[in-house]
């Protein structure tokens, strides 16, 4: 077996890295970390553990299948060479699989409604994400859990809009007091992310024929119709399998309309280890790869060469309890063995990280989030969905907690980046003259040079001497992101929808977002 990207990315990604290291170290306005740092350097699997995962993979395609496949799926994969047994399972023969694994797209564009915010997913090339679609908020007041409410959404993806690190704003939470009523709920989420963002974003879709009034939505917000189809700024995603093996209903019907229409086909497939998958985390990664790989064969019998968002995500157990567990140390191994996977067949790929168990951003948050979320990048994982903020094991999202992963993504995001060796920054000349000179390099034109390029700076960490930070007030990390929160959503009100655009969307939707919310003076912040 032969990876698709072992042939085209390595001598092209060096040149590259070799340009960047000369280009940072003479540019004084450089910046320290950019969207798109390459990772691949971590590798738990060896190439031996590779192929044995994907043959069984195969194997379990082939000859065990994916159970209760819908008849939008059967109307392509059976012309297209698949079987269905009489346990009524889809069997995906080995060699049609690996002649669609050669039909995906290795990257795609990652639109947003800014074209200046536009990003390529690509490589062994590493974005971050919110994400989540939680159920509870932290609450900044109370300090205490509670439902969610739209103009949640809203202030998240207000406050996601500022934070450097986090690249696309998926959806981290739903709107909870529309659950009763998903029509109006999936219009007034696309609203919210619409309004307070200019980054691409990402909506969790359950209900397939929700997916054209969103495109509606867009064209009306645009102004043009057919506008958003010329560039998809929003993706469109779920759940299509149900594991251990087995097709869900609503998730593989809007996974199949999304690749009707030829966008980016966004999918999460989330076995637990020990529950809906193997105890064996080897087993756990052949079934999650094998549910995965049968995602991208519907999508590429649907419509070759439409892109996927390989969404393998495998989750662990506590076994003691059977409880889900997003911030062990297993789950950043299985997560960066899912990222080297992947990458060796070119698929551009999602990973779920940062899942703490912790119930508030506390010790136990930052270093499970750490971990993971390292792990991750190191791995090479496209789009890391980092989970800023989220805590409780998914349950909920803490606005606090995303600015200071924010904090967390950008020294990830310099790790990544690495050391970058050139004739300046080996700098024996500097050492010469200093070393005869001045005797220090605090003053030194390369320190000054270097200053902002080659060091990134934290936002809340405090770099302090203890009597400085006594001085201050003896702040928490935790009380300074809850002042930051405040102040970021008391002045950011960005008005991306005009008077125009709003009315027409008000007119044609059912808008549960009042103006007032959406400005100063609204009494929240």
């Amino acid at each position: 077996m032969v990876s698709r990207r072992q042939t085209s990315s390595r001598t092209r990604r060096g040149g590259s890295s070799a340009r960047r290291g000369a280009k940072s170290a003479s540019a004084a306005t450089a910046q320290a970390v950019r969207p798109g740092q390459v990772g691949g350097r971590y590798k738990p699997l060896s190439d031996a553990d590779i192929e044995r995962i994907y043959q069984t993979a195969l194997d379990v395609l082939e000859n065990i299948g994916i159970g209760d496949p819908i008849s939008e799926i059967l109307e392509y994969a059976l012309p297209g060479g698949c079987t269905v047994d009489d346990d009524n399972r889809l069997r995906f023969p080995r060699s049609l699989v690996e002649d669609l694994i050669a039909k995906s797209p290795q990257q795609y564009p990652l639109y947003a409604p800014n074209p200046d915010r536009d990003l390529m997913v690509r490589g062994e090339e590493v974005l971050f994400c919110t994400s989540g679609e939680a159920v509870c908020i932290l609450d900044y007041e109370s300090q205490r859990y509670r439902p969610t409410k739209l103009v949640d959404l809203y202030d998240a993806a207000r406050l996601g809009d500022q934070l450097d690190h986090i690249h696309n704003f998926g959806q981290p939470f739903i709107a909870a007091e529309y659950s009763h009523d998903i029509f109006v709920h999936d219009m007034n989420i696309a609203y919210a992310e619409l309004a307070g963002t200019d980054k691409s974003f990402a909506l969790g879709i359950s209900i397939a024929y929700h997916i054209d009034p969103l495109i509606e939505l867009f064209d009306t917000y645009l102004g043009q119709e057919g506008g958003f189809a010329k560039r998809p700024f929003c993706t469109f995603g779920g759940c299509p399998i149900v594991s251990p093996l087995r097709f869900g209903q609503d998730g593989a019907e809007v996974m199949v309309k999304v690749a009707e229409l030829g966008m980016v086909a966004d999918v999460a497939v989330a076995p637990q280890a020990g529950a809906t998958a193997p105890a064996a985390l080897a087993g756990a990664l052949v079934q999650c790869f094998a549910e995965t790989l049968a995602c991208l064969c519907v999508v590429n019998l649907v419509r070759p060469g439409t892109p996927i968002n390989f969404g393998m995500w495998p989750f662990i157990s506590d076994l003691r309890t059977g409880s889900f567990s997003g911030g062990s140390g297993e789950e950043a191994l299985v997560t960066a063995a899912t990222a080297q996977l992947c990458n060796h067949f070119g698929f551009t790929t999602s990973v779920g990280a940062g899942m703490t168990d912790a119930k508030t951003m506390d010790a136990q948050a930052g270093y499970e989030k750490a971990i993971t979320i390292a792990t991750a990048a190191l791995s090479g994982a496209n789009l890391v969905a980092a989970y800023p903020g989220i805590v409780g094991s998914l349950v909920a999202q803490s606005f606090e907690g995303m600015v200071i992963d924010n904090d967390l993504i950008g020294n990830v995001q310099r790790v990544l980046r690495g050391v970058e060796v050139t004739d300046a920054t080996l700098s024996y000349d500097v050492i010469k003259e200093t070393v005869y000179g001045q005797g220090h390099f605090l003053g030194s034109a390369q320190t000054l040079e270097l200053m902002n390029s080659e060091y990134l700076y934290p936002e809340l960490a405090d770099r302090r001497t203890p009597g400085e930070w006594g001085e201050m007030g003896r702040k928490t990390l935790y009380e300074q992101a809850h002042e930051r929160v405040g102040k970021m959503l008391a002045d950011h009100y960005p008005g991306y929808i005009d008077p125009d655009a709003d009315k027409r969307l008000r007119d044609r939707f059912p808008i549960r977002l009042e103006p007032e919310e959406m400005q100063p003076g609204n009494g929240r912040w």
